[in-house]
């Protein structure tokens, strides 16, 4: 029996990726329900190829074009990503969005009992309290995405969670790893763009630049994993082989390793518990790779990483601060408003300015999202 698959973000690097993966498993796999944002093309070449129930599109306008063109059900906007999220046919939902626009249908989705494939990192970093509460209740499975969480959900199964000491999650370095902070004054979109291991969507590397990406990441594995910030490391990895470890308090370590390819990920969240053969996949041979390097996490070079375990550790409405500034700060420097090295300080500035509200509801959060982040457009006009 093939499980069915709503997948929200499918124009974007993981939606792509997620795509290819069921469309070489079209036996396990069934898309029945999509979202592209503006992509009215690949909408239109998705329906042509699977036939899906339903899809979402941002713009009303949009919708309304396509609805005269295919036979699925064409919605858009908040209204669009929820049914896709909640489809009635939907097994599994792969949160593939970017942005914290992902939190509401990933919310309803739990409501409505799917299993949530979490690609979104925004979705557990500004309301992580919420969401697994929610999955909680409604004895729903969040299934990691991101390569370093899957890593760590492959590393303890079987294994009993009161045994880990800490987790270690695994970083590149990004584009500018070899570079020093008066380095990086000069330094353009072009060059962050180039990632040397990893090929994602720009705001995600350039994420990986800043080291973003590892605080978001650090902020998801407490809430998966439960675990305080003082049990989640981030070490420096440049081959990007080891995707991350678990150490037990026996002092064992358990590691998960593979070429970079985020079809591995995404197609064991699909397929959980079971593993399907991987096609057309780079094996990974330890005797061709040589050697694996680490280095320990410089918290002064990487201003963002500790920023972003100063938002998780303090808690409430922080987190959502930190993102949806990062979010905005990222926007700044791709249209060549802001420098590299100005995305922390727009991150910092809204940190330092903002007075957290504990234990927040889903709308406060939302609120202080939005908030976040026209004060900064706002400055930056």
């Amino acid at each position: 029996m093939r499980r069915k698959i709503s997948l929200m973000g499918a124009s974007g690097s993981i939606g792509k990726q997620t795509i290819e993966v069921i469309r070489e498993h079209r036996d396990s796999f069934e898309l029945t329900a999509f979202s592209v944002g503006g992509n009215i093309d690949m909408a239109r070449q998705l329906v042509k190829e699977f036939h899906p129930d339903l899809i979402s599109v941002q713009h009303k306008q949009d919708a309304e074009k396509l609805q005269t063109e295919l036979s699925a059900k064409v919605l858009w906007g908040m209204e669009g990503l929820i049914e896709v999220a909640t489809h009635e046919q939907t097994d599994i939902l792969v949160n593939a969005v970017l942005g914290s626009v992902g939190l509401e249908p990933t919310l309803k989705a739990i409501e409505a009992k799917k299993t949530i494939a979490i690609a979104n990192k925004e979705t557990l970093v500004t309301a992580g309290r919420i969401v697994m509460d929610a999955a909680k209740e409604h004895n729903v499975i969040m299934l990691p995405v991101d390569s370093e969480h899957s890593a760590i959900f492959q590393a303890l199964q079987g294994e009993n969670r009161k045994n880990i000491d800490r987790l270690i999650i695994t970083a590149s370095g990004g584009s500018f790893r070899d570079k020093n902070r008066e380095q990086l004054k000069e330094v353009s979109v072009k060059d962050a763009l180039n990632h040397p291991n990893w090929t994602m969507g720009a705001k995600i590397t350039i994420d990986s630049a800043t080291m973003m990406n590892k605080g978001l990441e650090v902020i998801e594995a407490h809430w998966l994993f439960d675990l305080p910030y003082e049990k989640i490391d981030v070490l420096l990895h440049r081959e990007s082989i080891i995707h991350s470890m678990v150490e037990f308090r026996d002092s064992s370590v358990m590691a998960q390793l593979g070429s970079p390819d985020m079809r591995v990920p995404i197609q064991y969240a699909l397929s959980y518990p079971d593993r399907l053969e991987m096609k057309n996949a780079q094996r990974l041979r330890l005797e061709d790779a040589g050697k694996l390097h680490f280095e320990k996490m410089d918290f002064e070079r990487y201003r963002c990483l500790a920023l972003a375990y100063e938002a998780g550790r303090k808690g409430g409405t922080l987190p959502a601060v930190m993102n949806a500034a990062n979010e905005a700060a990222v926007s700044l420097f791709i249209n060549g408003k802001i420098t590299f090295l100005q995305i922390e300080e727009v991150i910092e500035n809204a940190m330092s300015n903002h007075e957290i509200l504990h234990s927040p509801n889903l709308a406060a959060i939302l609120e202080t999202d939005k908030e976040t982040r026209s004060r900064i457009f706002s400055f930056y006009r």
